[in-house]
């Protein structure tokens, strides 16, 4: 999933459009099926304060609700297809390669959402610090973001160009 910088719209590649759309119809029927079957049978077994799995399958029940509505509002707000890119230009859909100061070795890393974790390269989020810091700087320009343990790093962008896929 990306989305472009000129109006926000989310943008899915097919596959991950697909493969969405596929588990929300499972979660939304046979996934929501089994959890009441699992429900009902823990509550036949009594008293359901000291009932372990009676609990379990409401959590359980509770996390299939919220990634149904995460997934709905993801499918929504999104469009299928390729996000308008410039190559040399870092943003969501793009295989982007950096260096960091200081270190010899680059990185390559497509800046996408985590709904494209199926992708053969690591995928790194567009609000991530590093995503954050590099989205719209072009090849040769540098970031610099802050670290979780609240040091800074700074990258200079090698590489951006379109992902073409597997």
């Amino acid at each position: 999933m990306t989305e472009t910088r000129a109006d926000n719209v989310n943008w899915l590649t097919q596959e991950a459009y697909d493969r969405l759309k596929a588990e929300l119809e499972h979660l939304s029927g046979p996934g929501r099926i089994e959890i009441a079957q699992k429900i009902e049978a823990a509550r036949e077994e009594g008293d359901l304060r000291e009932n372990g799995g009676y609990h379990a399958a409401k959590e359980e029940q509770g996390k299939i609700e919220g990634r149904i509505l995460q997934i709905q509002h993801i499918l929504e707000n999104s469009q299928v297809g390729e996000a308008p890119r410039t190559d040399g230009v870092v943003g969501p859909g793009m295989t982007v390669t950096v260096a960091f100061e200081g270190d010899d070795e680059e990185v390559t890393f497509l800046l996408a959402s985590r709904e494209e974790s199926g992708a053969p390269i690591d995928v790194y989020s567009p609000k991530s610090p590093l995503g954050a810091a590099i989205n719209g700087k072009k090849v040769g320009e540098k970031a610099t973001y802050t670290l979780p343990n609240g040091r800074s790093m700074t990258v200079e962008i090698i590489d951006a160009t379109a992902y073409a896929g597997a």
